[in-house]
């Protein structure tokens, strides 16, 4: 079953439009603005982007004086988490389609962080909220052999570890080299 949509909290829904339309390239879907039912009669903005796979994302930008003044929207580090903890994956179809949005990022300025899960490969970037977004495509089928040993592992108290998979950098294209 597909996500209708994942909601997260933003403290500056500037940056993320920008953010999201220009270098993610998703589109702006709809905007509810709603009270928060709070005594003290906040108020919401409730955005949602279209993905382009048939799910949105939507972010909170939260106008309630009951609510804490400031917070921190990372969902990993904001939680004392290593930032690759909680993130947000969208699917990139095939191998070309991941190339394209890496060249993106490069060009808005974003080093990208790519890596190959053996399954799958992902590239990453961090939104400004401190959220770690990725586009991942699936490289290998995944199969019951594949489903089976996920079960053992699951159920194996200290289970043996993978190797560290290689990193690479992508640095971010300067404005120049963009164009």
């Amino acid at each position: 079953m597909a996500f209708h949509h994942v909601a997260l909290a933003t403290t500056d829904i500037d940056a993320t439009h920008r953010f999201y339309t220009e270098v993610m390239g998703f589109t702006l879907a709809k905007t509810v603005v709603a009270p928060t039912g709070s005594p003290g009669g906040g108020w919401a903005k409730h955005v949602f982007y279209d993905t382009g796979g048939g799910e949105l994302l939507a972010f909170w930008d939260l106008h309630d004086d009951t609510l804490p003044s400031t917070f921190d929207p990372a969902i990993s580090t904001g939680l004392g988490l290593p930032e690759w903890v909680n993130h947000v994956a969208f699917d990139a179809p095939d191998l070309d389609d991941l190339e394209r949005r890496q060249r993106r990022w490069q060009e808005h300025g974003i080093t990208v962080v790519d890596i190959d899960h053996g399954f799958c490969r992902s590239i990453y970037a961090t939104d400004p909220n401190g959220i770690l977004v990725e586009f991942c495509c699936t490289t290998g089928g995944l199969t019951e052999a594949d489903a089976a040993e996920a079960a053992t592992l699951l159920a194996t108290e200290r289970p043996p570890l993978d190797a560290m998979p290689e990193i690479v950098f992508h640095p971010a294209l300067q404005p120049d080299v963009a164009r």
